[in-house]
Order: C-alpha cells, then sequence, then structure tokens
C-alpha cells in the first residue's frame, strides 16, 4: 500500500517539529548522499563512525561526525548505511541502542544470498532495538542530484508500527513516496527488489527473441538460400530490409495473439471447472502476469515494421526494379493494364494496417501508469479488451488480406514450406475463432455468471444439465 504524503515540507511536519535530529551510522557514498540530502530538507545530521576526524573530511558542511555511541546518544533516529558483514560493531553499544529506531537501508550482492534478510538479522544482533527497513530502493546518485524521477518509491516495513510511522514521516519529508510494505517479513523481497532486472520481462523477451530467430531463419531459408541453390540468384541483400520487414510484422501479430491467448484459455477453464475458485495452473498464471509486457514488446515490433516499410521507396532495389519495369513498358510499346481487384486489395490490407497499428498505439499508451490511473476500471477493460481484440482483428485482417491467395499455389511453398507470412497467422486466429465461440450468448452468460460466484456444484441452473458431476448447457440463440 502506498502511503500519501498529504505535507512534503519538512519544516512543517509533525516529525520535524519533534525530532529534528538524524544519526547516520556509516560515511560511504550512501551513507553521505543520504545526509545530504536530509539536510536538504531542513534536519540536523550526525555521524557515527570509528574515525570521526578523518571523516569529517568527506562528509557535507554542517553535520557533526561523532564516535557510534556519542551520535547513537544524541538522536532516537538511526540510519544504519553499513553492510551486513559490518554489524558486529553494534553489539558493543545495544545498551545505546536499547529502545531506538534502527533504519536498515544495505542491500546484497545477489537475490536471497543470505537464508534471512538484513533487516531481520539486524533485529536479532540488536533485539533492544526497532528496527525498520527502508531506504535500499533508492540510489545515492539520485539522492545526490535530486534526479528522484526514476527511484522515488521506498519501501518500508517493520514489525512496529510507530516505528514505522516515524520513517514514513521522514520519507515523506524528504519528498519521497513511502510504501508501506507491512511487518519485517517482507524486507527480503525488499532487498531483493533492487537486484532484479526487468523481472516481468524476461520470459516476453524470451518468446520474442526465440521467435525472431526461429522466423528470421525461415524466412533466410526460404528466400535467401532457396533462390541461391535452386535459381542460382544471390539476394542476400535482402538480409538488411527486406528479410527483417517480414521478420517484425509476423513476430509482432504472434506475441499480440500470445498476449490474449492466455485469456480465453483461462475462460475455457473455468466454464470447464465451472468455478473460478480455483488456481490456475502457474504456467498460466506466470503468462497471464506477463500480458502487459507481451503488448508492448508486439507494439514495439509494430514500431518497426512501419518505421522499415516507409523507407521501401528510397531503396536502391525498389528503385532498379520501377524504372527497368518502365523502361521495359517504353521499350515494347506495352502498358499495364489498371485491374479494380488489386486496387481494392491493395487499399484494403493498408487500411487495415494503418487502423490495427492506430489501435496498437492506443492500446500502449494506455498502459502507461499515468493514463491508466487517469480511468475507471471499466474504461481500461473496454479498451485493453474489447479495443484489444478489434486491434488483432485488424491486424490480422491486414496479413490475411496482404497474403490473399499465395498459399493456395504450390508454386509458393519453397521446400514444401509455407510463405513465411502464413506463420504469422496460426495464434492470432486461434484467438479469434476461440473468442467467437466464448462470446456466444450461451456460453458469455454462463462465463459471467462463474465470475460473479456461480459454481456448478451449487443446485440446479435453468438451461443446465448435470451428468456424472458434468454440465451441458442449453443454447436458444
Amino acid at each position: 500500500m502506498e502511503t500519501n504524503c498529504s505535507n512534503l515540507m519538512p519544516l512543517s511536519s509533525d516529525f520535524a517539529e519533534k525530532e529534528r535530529s538524524i544519526c547516520i551510522f556509516g560515511t560511504g557514498d550512501f551513507g553521505r548522499s543520504l545526509g545530504f540530502k536530509l539536510l536538504q530538507c531542513g534536519f540536523s545530521v550526525i555521524y557515527g563512525s570509528r574515525n570521526p576526524n578523518s571523516a569529517t573530511l568527506l562528509l557535507p558542511k554542517g553535520v557533526q561526525a561523532l564516535s557510534h555511541t556519542e551520535a547513537a546518544e544524541k538522536s532516537s533516529v538511526i540510519l544504519l548505511a553499513v553492510h551486513r558483514d559490518h554489524y558486529s560493531f553494534l553489539t558493543k553499544i545495544t545498551d545505546v541502542l536499547e529502545g531506538k529506531i534502527l533504519v536498515d537501508v544495505s542491500n546484497n550482492l545477489k537475490i536471497n544470498q543470505y537464508s534471512e534478510s538484513n533487516a531481520e538479522y539486524l533485529a536479532q544482533t540488536v533485539p533492544g532495538a526497532k528496527v525498520v527497513k527502508a531506504f535500499n530502493t533508492v540510489s545515492a546518485w539520485a539522492l545526490q542530484t535530486g534526479t528522484l524521477d526514476a527511484s522515488r518509491q521506498v519501501f518500508v516495513c517493520s514489525d512496529d508500527r510507530e516505528a514505522k510511522g516515524t520513517v514514513i514521516d521522514i520519507v515523506c519529508a524528504m519528498g519521497l513516496s513511502p510504501q508501506d510494505q507491512g511487518s519485517l517479513v517482507a524486507a527480503k523481497d525488499i532487498e531483493n527488489y533492487p537486484l532484479q532486472l526487468f523481472p516481468m520481462w524476461r520470459l516476453p523477451m524470451y518468446v520474442c527473441a526465440g521467435l525472431t530467430v526461429f522466423v528470421f531463419l525461415y524466412c533466410f531459408l526460404t528466400d535467401v538460400i532457396y533462390s541461391a541453390v535452386k535459381e542460382g540468384k544471390d539476394i542476400s541483400f535482402r538480409i538488411s530490409i527486406s528479410i527483417p520487414n517480414k521478420v517484425f510484422p509476423i513476430v509482432s501479430l504472434l506475441l499480440l495473439g500470445l498476449t490474449y491467448l492466455p485469456g480465453v484459455i483461462a475462460a475455457i477453464l473455468q466454464l470447464y471447472r465451472g468455478t473460478k475458485y480455483r488456481r490456475f495452473p502457474d504456467w498460466l498464471d506466470r503468462w497471464m502476469l506477463c500480458r502487459k509486457q507481451l503488448g508492448l514488446v508486439a507494439l514495439s515490433y509494430a514500431f518497426l515494421h512501419a518505421i522499415y516499410t516507409l523507407v521501401i521507396p528510397i531503396r536502391y532495389y525498389v528503385r532498379y526494379r520501377t524504372s527497368n519495369s518502365i523502361i521495359t513498358q517504353i521499350r515494347n510499346n506495352d502498358t499495364s493494364a489498371f485491374v479494380n481487384m488489386y486496387a481494392w486489395r491493395t487499399d484494403s490490407y493498408i487500411a487495415m494496417g494503418i487502423l490495427g497499428f492506430f489501435f496498437y498505439v492506443l492500446l500502449g499508451i494506455t498502459s502507461l501508469p499515468s493514463v491508466s490511473n487517469a480511468i475507471n476500471w471499466r474504461e481500461f477493460r473496454f479498451v485493453q479488451s474489447k479495443l484489444g481484440y478489434l486491434t488483432l482483428l485488424l491486424c490480422t485482417g491486414h496479413a490475411l488480406i496482404f497474403g490473399w491467395d499465395r498459399f493456395m499455389y504450390f508454386s509458393r511453398f519453397r521446400w514444401y514450406l509455407p510463405p513465411a507470412y502464413t506463420l504469422s497467422l496460426v495464434v492470432p486466429c486461434i484467438v479469434l475463432i476461440l473468442k467467437l465461440i466464448l462470446i456466444t450468448p450461451c456460453i458469455d452468460k454462463r462465463i459471467t455468471q462463474i465470475r460473479q460466484g456461480w459454481e456448478k456444484s451449487s443446485k440446479v441452473q435453468t438451461g443446465t444439465k448435470f451428468a456424472n458431476g458434468d454440465f451441458t448447457m442449453e443454447c436458444n440463440i
């Protein structure tokens, strides 16, 4: 839960009136940065150090540097900016730390480095102190430069509610955004958070990379290798523009289909089970949690496809073929007849591509936190669900009309492999067909009932028959 800071002016906050002095153990980069920020916010800062005299040279102006014992005696709040390996010195001053608020700001070198969190270990080391975990998600550089846009959130947890509230007041006074994470048990997750590298993006990126490599090799085999072996042509130059401009739309449409496929599978599972109170399989849970990331990766590939398409007219190969075709017609005194069907086909697939890309971008914009926070849940669901399926339909139609009837000619199957564009239609067509079935009135009504709490184990409903624990639905359409 994010804690709302109604007043970010430290000098007028309740905490600033009662406790203006904060002690910091540790004179390293992060300890100095914390002190610098606290001074800016109107607090007096006292540093506790093993060598107070030498430490003063590195500290911000206007602070005191004392021994650990002297510094701890002058403040009820102590920020511990030292590594876990150096906590042993605290055992020598446990009597001074009795009843003090001890804020652990440390991080580890790798995820789950220790069996217990640093904050829990600190609470065991100094049992008389009120241990709070905070500030470990804020960088020293951001504190010094003031560029806190990317790291404004501060996760706070503690077993002592009063101590946690005091630290939250300090966080607010520093202009940061505290998030109450509950008891000290959450400290391990908080310490792992800064060490994670795009955790929700890993699966989408792996899927995207795998599809990209597969589709690229497929196009390379059916275009470049086939032409070299069977026709004796060197068209390796297509690796730069032509093949990527096939890969990007194919992978983008596949990823868009994979974004909506788990929702369809989840609906089918709920329909089959007749309840919403059973957990989905772990693989489906993980898949559903990364749908936003899958969609954004798909959007980025759609952008690349649009950019690559715009450069087609300036390519040497395209200009050569166009001018050569015109010269050939002039020499042969020949003209190409205008075919109305081709005009309709070209305009239709371009129009669908433009509309699909427009809704694609709209989906991406509404997924931004700043936009999604400004609309209610029904509006968000309408855009992401209804317009999302419309986007999938338009993009699938764009690919279908582009391919037209090419899949019907065996000459298009190089080495018995279908044209590359047909790969992009498999997943989207499956999703659209399943969704079309699920939105039929009888099935949609049952899914709605299940999601509202109905279970098939309850008493018989109208239009439902039970046999051996299963049910069949009678549809009156």
